[in-house]
């Protein structure tokens, strides 16, 4: 059990809950171009009427096991993911005071089990893309080698925050490929949300570190450029994001339910920039969990509800 929960700790488990609520917009956006394209009002009493028992229990038992292929996807990836920056990183762990806590340098988890554990969470992350349709399947190398490549970017570029922003916006679009199993621009406009929202708030968390990545020759926008100006970037990653969502809005003709939710986002971005100063970093966990935790959950909810009441 020590052991279960030491990998959780490792993984920073809790971290799903950014990423997480995108796939489920992602999927729940596949759900309603299916719905649609069999029953016209899939979301209206009519749609019981107009399915026969048969085709609503298939439709409803496939999206469900799509479903947990999806979640299992994104534990995985992320599993992976994050297991394998640990891997990679634990010489300059052990070096930060702030990390060297962490499951590998404090000698909890040894680093080649901790390598095994990331190549068994991506052989597990493809078992479950072969099985949700072949499109996601011939994707899922790219998927890996973008969320394991991020790990190798501070090393070269101060652009690893787009990078990971980069990973966890492959989310609302796999997971509408895993229903749809085509591309369409909706689920890329939320796409383009996390890239520059996780971009953004990652620069913050990253605020911590300044003076440790210079003096390990590290990249980050606030090594090279400051805490000051790395705030304003990421201020300005932030509004992008906010633009993404709002055009997102307009094109997919959301209804009111939608823009209660971008407003709970946006407030959520501006409250995290109000809190943080490049003289006082004592609510960065704050901004960076609570904030942005609480961004994509109800985002998500009230996306989700407009979907099946507008």
């Amino acid at each position: 059990m020590n052991t279960v929960k030491n990998y959780l700790s490792l993984i920073k488990f809790s971290h799903t809950i950014f990423a997480m609520p995108f796939a489920m917009i992602g999927f729940f956006l596949g759900v309603a171009g299916a719905a649609v394209s069999i029953v016209p009002g899939w979301h209206t009493p009519v749609f019981l009427d107009e399915f026969s028992e048969a085709q609503y229990f298939s439709f409803t038992g496939q999206l469900a096991i799509k479903l947990l292929l999806v979640i299992g996807c994104m534990i995985f990836a992320r599993s992976a993911a994050m297991a394998f920056n640990r891997y990679l990183d634990r010489s300059f762990d052990a070096k930060n005071p702030r990390t060297a806590i962490r499951e590998i340098p404090a000698g909890i988890l040894q680093a080649n089990n901790v390598l095994l554990f990331t190549i068994i969470n991506c052989v597990l992350f493809i078992v479950c893309t072969f099985f949700i349709n072949r499109l996601c399947f011939y994707l899922s190398p790219f998927a890996l080698l973008v969320v394991l490549g991020y790990s190798y970017t501070k090393r070269f570029t101060p652009l690893c925050h787009l990078v990971l922003g980069l990973g966890l916006s492959l989310a609302p679009i796999g997971a509408y490929l895993a229903v749809a199993g085509q591309f369409s621009l909706l689920p890329i406009l939320f796409s383009l949300t996390v890239i520059f929202w996780v971009s953004g708030f990652d620069i913050i968390y990253a605020l911590q570190d300044e003076e440790f990545d210079k003096s390990q020759n590290l990249y980050s926008i606030p090594a090279s450029l400051g805490k000051a100006k790395a705030l304003r970037v990421s201020e300005l990653l932030h509004v992008i994001s906010s633009a993404c969502v709002i055009a997102a809005g307009f094109y997919g003709d959301f209804g009111w339910l939608y823009w209660i939710g971008i407003a709970v986002f946006a407030g959520m971005l501006f409250y995290q920039h109000s809190i943080i100063k490049p003289t006082d970093l004592r609510r960065v966990n704050l901004a960076f969990m609570t904030a942005n935790g609480i961004a994509s959950v109800v985002f998500a909810v009230f996306v989700i509800a407009d979907l099946f009441v507008n």
